[in-house]
């Protein structure tokens, strides 16, 4: 529970502050990490550096609440997931390009300064945009208040449900694609490329989705993916149950599921955020907490599932995005593509 709290933090120090820390602590570990006498060790640094990490993910979202709203958010939203979608997909290639030229611990001081920067940049350029009187008080009364705000408002809990079970198909294909795309499809060393090239089709649908939600409104865009998301989850379970899958049917109907992910995740975030503009800091910690945690979860069930086949994974996909389906009617009390004020 500790990457929750820099929500808080954020909630009472503002933005800047609790980022700096979380970077500096991320450097701090990663410097470690090069002098760091054992395994042991090294994985007990990972793990506070992942602590430090968490503050980027949870403050940049509540710095997205702060300065905008209704559509406009979902646009930077869009874009701001569009990078953490990139990143870690050209990150194993930037670890490789090192290695070429040094040894592992050049990836650490490489890290470190990356995060120095960044922070540098944070310090010179970023305004704070939560103004002193909206700031909360740092006790454990107003961090439980804080908490059952976001877990009582339907919308947004509703939302950051629906938003864990869907991370939960991504997770899951991550837990078997190795199994899927070079056990049963043979793919070999083809394998990074094919992955990447699925990663980059939710990239591109942020993109998409910062392009068009503006003109037609977070729920029509995602409403609509949510919909096709569930047929073409349909399509993969007959196609997978009749041996009727070849790998370019796999590949069309799981880039699709991907597209229209990509279309998903960054206006429910926004849709989650949006009532909860009062908590934004508490708001990103909880529901990116309740999504990363409930997604992996759901991942790791849907990939203990794999039998050499591909019918498990299909048949996860489409019950998550059932489910997801099933959380979106109620936060909407059943009615879909209807924004309730034209902002949104």
């Amino acid at each position: 529970m500790r990457p929750t709290l820099f929500g808080p933090l954020s909630d009472r120090f503002g933005r800047k502050l609790p980022l700096l820390g979380g970077l500096g602590l991320y450097a701090l570990c990663a410097l470690a990490i090069v002098f760091v006498p054992s395994f042991t060790g090294l994985l007990a640094l990972r793990f506070i550096q992942g602590i430090g990490a968490a503050a980027t993910r949870v403050i940049t979202i509540s710095i997205v609440r702060d300065v905008y709203g209704g559509r406009m958010m979902a646009e930077v939203m869009s874009l701001v997931l569009m990078v953490f979608m990139i990143v870690p997909v050209i990150a194993p290639s930037v670890g490789q390009l090192i290695m070429i030229f040094a040894e592992w611990h050049m990836i650490f001081v490489v890290i470190c300064l990356f995060a120095v920067s960044v922070a540098s940049l944070v310090m010179l350029r970023l305004p704070e945009t939560l103004s002193a009187e909206h700031r909360r008080p740092f006790t454990v009364t107003s961090i439980l208040a804080g908490f059952r705000i976001v877990l009582t408002n339907r919308v947004s809990l509703c939302y950051s449900l629906a938003a864990a079970f869907l991370f939960g198909s991504l997770f899951g294909f991550i837990n078997s694609a190795q199994q899927i795309l070079v056990g049963i499809y043979g793919l070999g060393h083809w394998f990074p490329l094919v992955f990447a090239g699925f990663a980059s089709m939710m990239a591109l649908a942020s993109f998409t989705n910062s392009r068009l939600v503006k003109r037609y409104g977070m729920r029509r865009l995602s409403h609509g993916a949510l919909i096709g998301f569930v047929i073409s989850s349909l399509i993969w379970v007959a196609a997978s149950v009749t041996d009727m899958l070849p790998f370019w049917l796999f590949a069309v109907l799981y880039a699709s599921a991907m597209f229209q992910f990509g279309l998903i995740g960054s206006n429910f975030n926004a849709m989650a955020m949006e009532p909860l503009g009062h908590v934004a800091g508490t708001a990103s910690s909880v529901l990116g907490f309740t999504q990363t945690i409930g997604g992996a979860t759901i991942g790791a069930m849907i990939g203990q599932e794999f039998n050499g086949t591909i019918t498990p994974l299909a048949i996860g996909f489409l019950t998550v995005a059932l489910i997801g389906l099933a959380f979106v009617l109620t936060a909407e009390k059943g009615k879909l593509f209807s924004p309730h004020n034209p902002a949104v």
